[in-house]
């Protein structure tokens, strides 16, 4: 099924199953797995109204090279990132290169500082190091919920979640529906990167030139908030550096883990 064959417009007008029966068909219809990353972003700002199309990023290297290629072909979709007021300031500096280089706006989505302030005061504010359930709220309340908020615009949500990054990612789709939370709307959730590796991302970053988040040359395989996010160890999985106090309690699994909480469960939000 072409993109042409089956329009997806902002989901107003429409009633939700109506809507929903258009993304179902979307993800019958299209051959998601059979075409490259560039043909997939390029797909969505024809499939659907690009202000409704949000390439939601951390600025790691995926994300980059994706604003890269949507730059590269004037694509009118929005670039968006959850800023949970813990990032690092190379993440800010960083965000304003990007811009810069690819003479782009991009969406800063944040907490409420109301459920921020909350949350310190009844548990503090280095709750993520008392407990699992704790880091998994202190996650919802600074960057899940603020992505609920974002997603409210959108019809289709772009990540660059890849197979390769853990075990519990290893049977990441290239497409799938999230479900609006509080609601039954559907949201066509893409990851055009599913299948590359790294050794292939960095490829394209080394052969295109793509800008590079400083923190990598720090020793960093992936990057979130400040304390939370640690440099790995020569031969360590990519995300032990990620809520590193975690690596090896028993009452913890080491996945489960490694995950804020975006991604799981991986089909909805």
């Amino acid at each position: 099924m072409s993109a042409a064959s089956v329009q997806t417009q902002p989901s107003g007008p429409d009633s939700i199953e109506q809507h929903n029966d258009r993304i179902d068909k979307l993800l019958d219809g299209v051959g998601f797995d059979g075409l490259d990353v560039e043909a997939i972003l390029k797909w969505t700002a024809d499939a659907f109204d690009p202000a409704r199309v949000v390439l939601n990023t951390s600025f790691q290297m995926a994300g980059v090279a994706m604003i890269h290629m949507v730059a590269s072909a004037r694509l009118p979709i929005r670039i968006a990132t959850i800023d949970t007021l813990r990032l690092p300031a190379e993440t800010h500096t960083f965000i304003q290169q990007i811009q810069e280089r690819y003479g782009i706006d991009i969406e800063i989505q944040r907490p409420e500082t109301e459920k921020i302030e909350r949350m310190v005061r009844r548990f503090g504010e280095y709750l993520f190091f008392d407990g699992k359930h704790l880091q998994e709220h202190c996650c919802k309340v600074r960057k899940v919920d603020p992505n609920n908020e974002l997603m409210k615009s959108a019809d289709c949500w772009i990540s660059g979640v890849r197979r390769d990054q853990s075990a519990l990612r290893q049977q990441t789709p290239k497409a799938m529906s999230a479900t609006e939370y509080g609601s039954k709307r559907k949201i066509l959730r893409l990851n055009p990167m599913a299948d590359w590796s790294l050794d292939r991302l960095q490829a394209f970053v080394d052969e295109n030139d793509v800008p590079q988040h400083p923190l990598y040359a720090q020793g960093y395989q992936s990057i979130g908030c400040v304390i939370c996010s640690t440099p790995t160890l020569p031969g360590e999985d990519p995300r032990a550096g990620r809520w590193r106090w975690f690596n090896s309690p028993e009452d913890v699994d080491a996945q489960d883990a490694k995950e804020c909480g975006l991604h799981i469960p991986m089909y909805n939000i």
